[in-house]
């Protein structure tokens, strides 16, 4: 079963994850990767925007009723295998060859929040939504390699008070932050403003990609080296 869509509108690329939570899961994982690929096989994409057509979700992060149940059973190539996609999507998205625009139409927290750090940049709808870290409360420490690609997205000062804390954000202080370009108004204006900016990109995509390359490379090179020990020990939660 497709859990995301991809169309094409005036050389845009637009993922639609729509499995409702769009939680992460090996499923998730595995398609997401897919879909990625098929965005850059098609030359005459100038750049991508990632949906949900949920009303109320964009991502809400790790699948729990898919990984607990793993850890309980011992499923640990099952569960190294999904974290190991998941860092590939990661690494994918920051040496992406065009820009990648979150299109955040709902609450984003866990997982789902540090996929929209991944992205190039970020639209969150004004009137719905929350973006949060919950980590802190459900004893789950972040990746090191998580770390370093938020702390591009997230200032400092914003990314230690909501990884420690586990506060709710909207969209509107997000925009103070300079976290999200524009706090949109509503579902609609959201995806327009999205698309409205993607348009604005026509970048070749060799200088675009060796841009990413070395404006990411310290980053790139923490998740393939630092997160290996975590996922290799399982070392997931405490």
């Amino acid at each position: 079963m497709s859990i995301i869509t991809l169309t094409t509108h005036n050389n845009i690329a637009i993922l639609t994850l729509t499995n409702g939570e769009n939680r992460q899961n090996p499923q998730f994982a595995q398609q997401l990767k897919q879909m990625l690929a098929k965005v850059v096989e098609n030359q005459n994409h100038k750049a991508l925007v990632i949906t949900s057509n949920d009303e109320k979700c964009w991502s809400l992060g790790i699948d729990t009723d898919w990984l607990l149940p793993a850890m309980k059973a011992k499923n640990a190539d099952e569960i190294r295998t999904f974290m190991y996609d998941m860092d590939d999507v990661f690494k994918t998205l920051l040496l992406f060859p065009m820009p990648v625009i979150a299109a955040i139409n709902g609450h984003a927290f866990g997982n789902g929040a540090i996929l929209a750090c991944a992205c190039d940049f970020r639209f969150m709808r004004g009137d719905r939504g929350f973006f949060c870290f919950p980590e802190v409360d459900l004893s789950i420490p972040f990746l090191p390699g998580m770390i370093a690609f938020v702390k591009k997205a997230i200032p400092y000062y914003r990314f230690n008070e909501m990884k420690l804390t586990g506060r709710r954000v909207s969209g509107a202080e997000l925009a103070i932050d300079h976290v999200i370009e524009k706090a949109s108004t509503d579902q609609e204006n959201l995806l327009a403003d999205a698309m409205a900016f993607a348009a604005t990109f026509d970048k070749k995509r060799t200088i675009f990609a060796e841009h990413k390359k070395r404006l990411h490379k310290d980053i790139i090179q923490i998740i393939d080296e630092e997160n290996k020990p975590f996922i290799d020990k399982l070392a997931l939660m405490v």
